[in-house]
């Protein structure tokens, strides 16, 4: 679905990304992880389109953005669903508005037919219909990200980005977050491009792990080898005493994306 190959992102002097390769593979739930610094929401912005790369190639969908008219671009763009950390939702606008947004100015649609959608949406990641006439300010920090998580599937995505989704969010939440994610997967398909520093997260819900480290991708695989890379932060990170926790409480995820 995504094929990152010898990406560079430099802001200034300062070099995040250098040859820095990476491929996310059809209906599997991929985690982005890495230290502080590392780059793992600017590589998120990257792919989606919100930073422009210093140099290298990113191709969606077999396309190489940098290469398309802005006409064929808004139409890649328009099969990414994207929950930033804080949710980013409209202040102004209700829950049922803010999901209609995408509806009327990509989709086309009524705002009778958009905001009747935008219901069905918002029902899909489990809030109650009472809290479509709410506003942002007057929800708890867990029903903003599953109002926000309606939102970026407002279009049907083909791949979600989620960006620290659990982040804020007491454990039960989190849990509960982590649950929906799967379910929604299995019963839409789409593809999930996931960055968070929540080790229970991964255990629940991460087929393959990725490793942001050294400006590059130090290691993409399989939670369970990833565990076993000889890298002080990696072992420190999945093998320390929370790492040891939350693959006890969870276990390795089980699940293969599609070949």
């Amino acid at each position: 679905m995504i094929q990152v190959r010898e990406l560079c992102n430099r802001f200034g002097s300062q070099v995040i990304h250098e040859n820095l390769d990476l491929d996310v593979m059809t209906g599997e739930i991929l985690g982005v992880v890495g230290g502080s610094g590392t780059g793992k929401t600017v590589l998120l912005r990257t792919i989606v389109g919100l930073n422009r790369p210093t140099s290298g190639h990113i191709r969606v969908f077999g396309q190489d953005l940098q290469e398309l008219s802005a006409g064929d671009r808004s139409l890649i763009e328009q099969r990414l669903g994207v929950l930033f950390q804080g949710g980013a939702l409209f202040s102004s606008l209700n829950l049922q508005e803010n999901v209609a947004v995408p509806l009327i100015e990509h989709a086309g649609l009524s705002r009778p037919d958009a905001e009747h959608l935008a219901r069905v949406k918002l029902a899909l990641t489990g809030l109650p219909p009472e809290a479509a006439l709410k506003y942002p300010a007057e929800l708890s920090g867990g029903m903003v990200k599953r109002a926000a998580l309606a939102r970026a599937l407002a279009l049907d995505p083909e791949i979600l980005f989620l960006d620290e989704p659990t982040a804020g969010l007491d454990p039960i939440g989190a849990a509960a977050f982590d649950r929906l994610i799967l379910t929604l997967r299995d019963a839409l398909g789409f593809t999930v491009f996931l960055v968070t520093h929540d080790l229970d997260t991964l255990y629940a819900t991460c087929d393959r792990i990725a490793v942001l480290a050294k400006k590059r991708v130090l290691v993409a695989d399989r939670l369970e080898r990833v565990a076993t890379i000889d890298d002080p932060w990696i072992q420190d990170y999945f093998n320390g005493p929370r790492g040891r926790a939350a693959s006890s409480a969870t276990g390795a995820n089980t699940l293969r994306p599609q070949e």
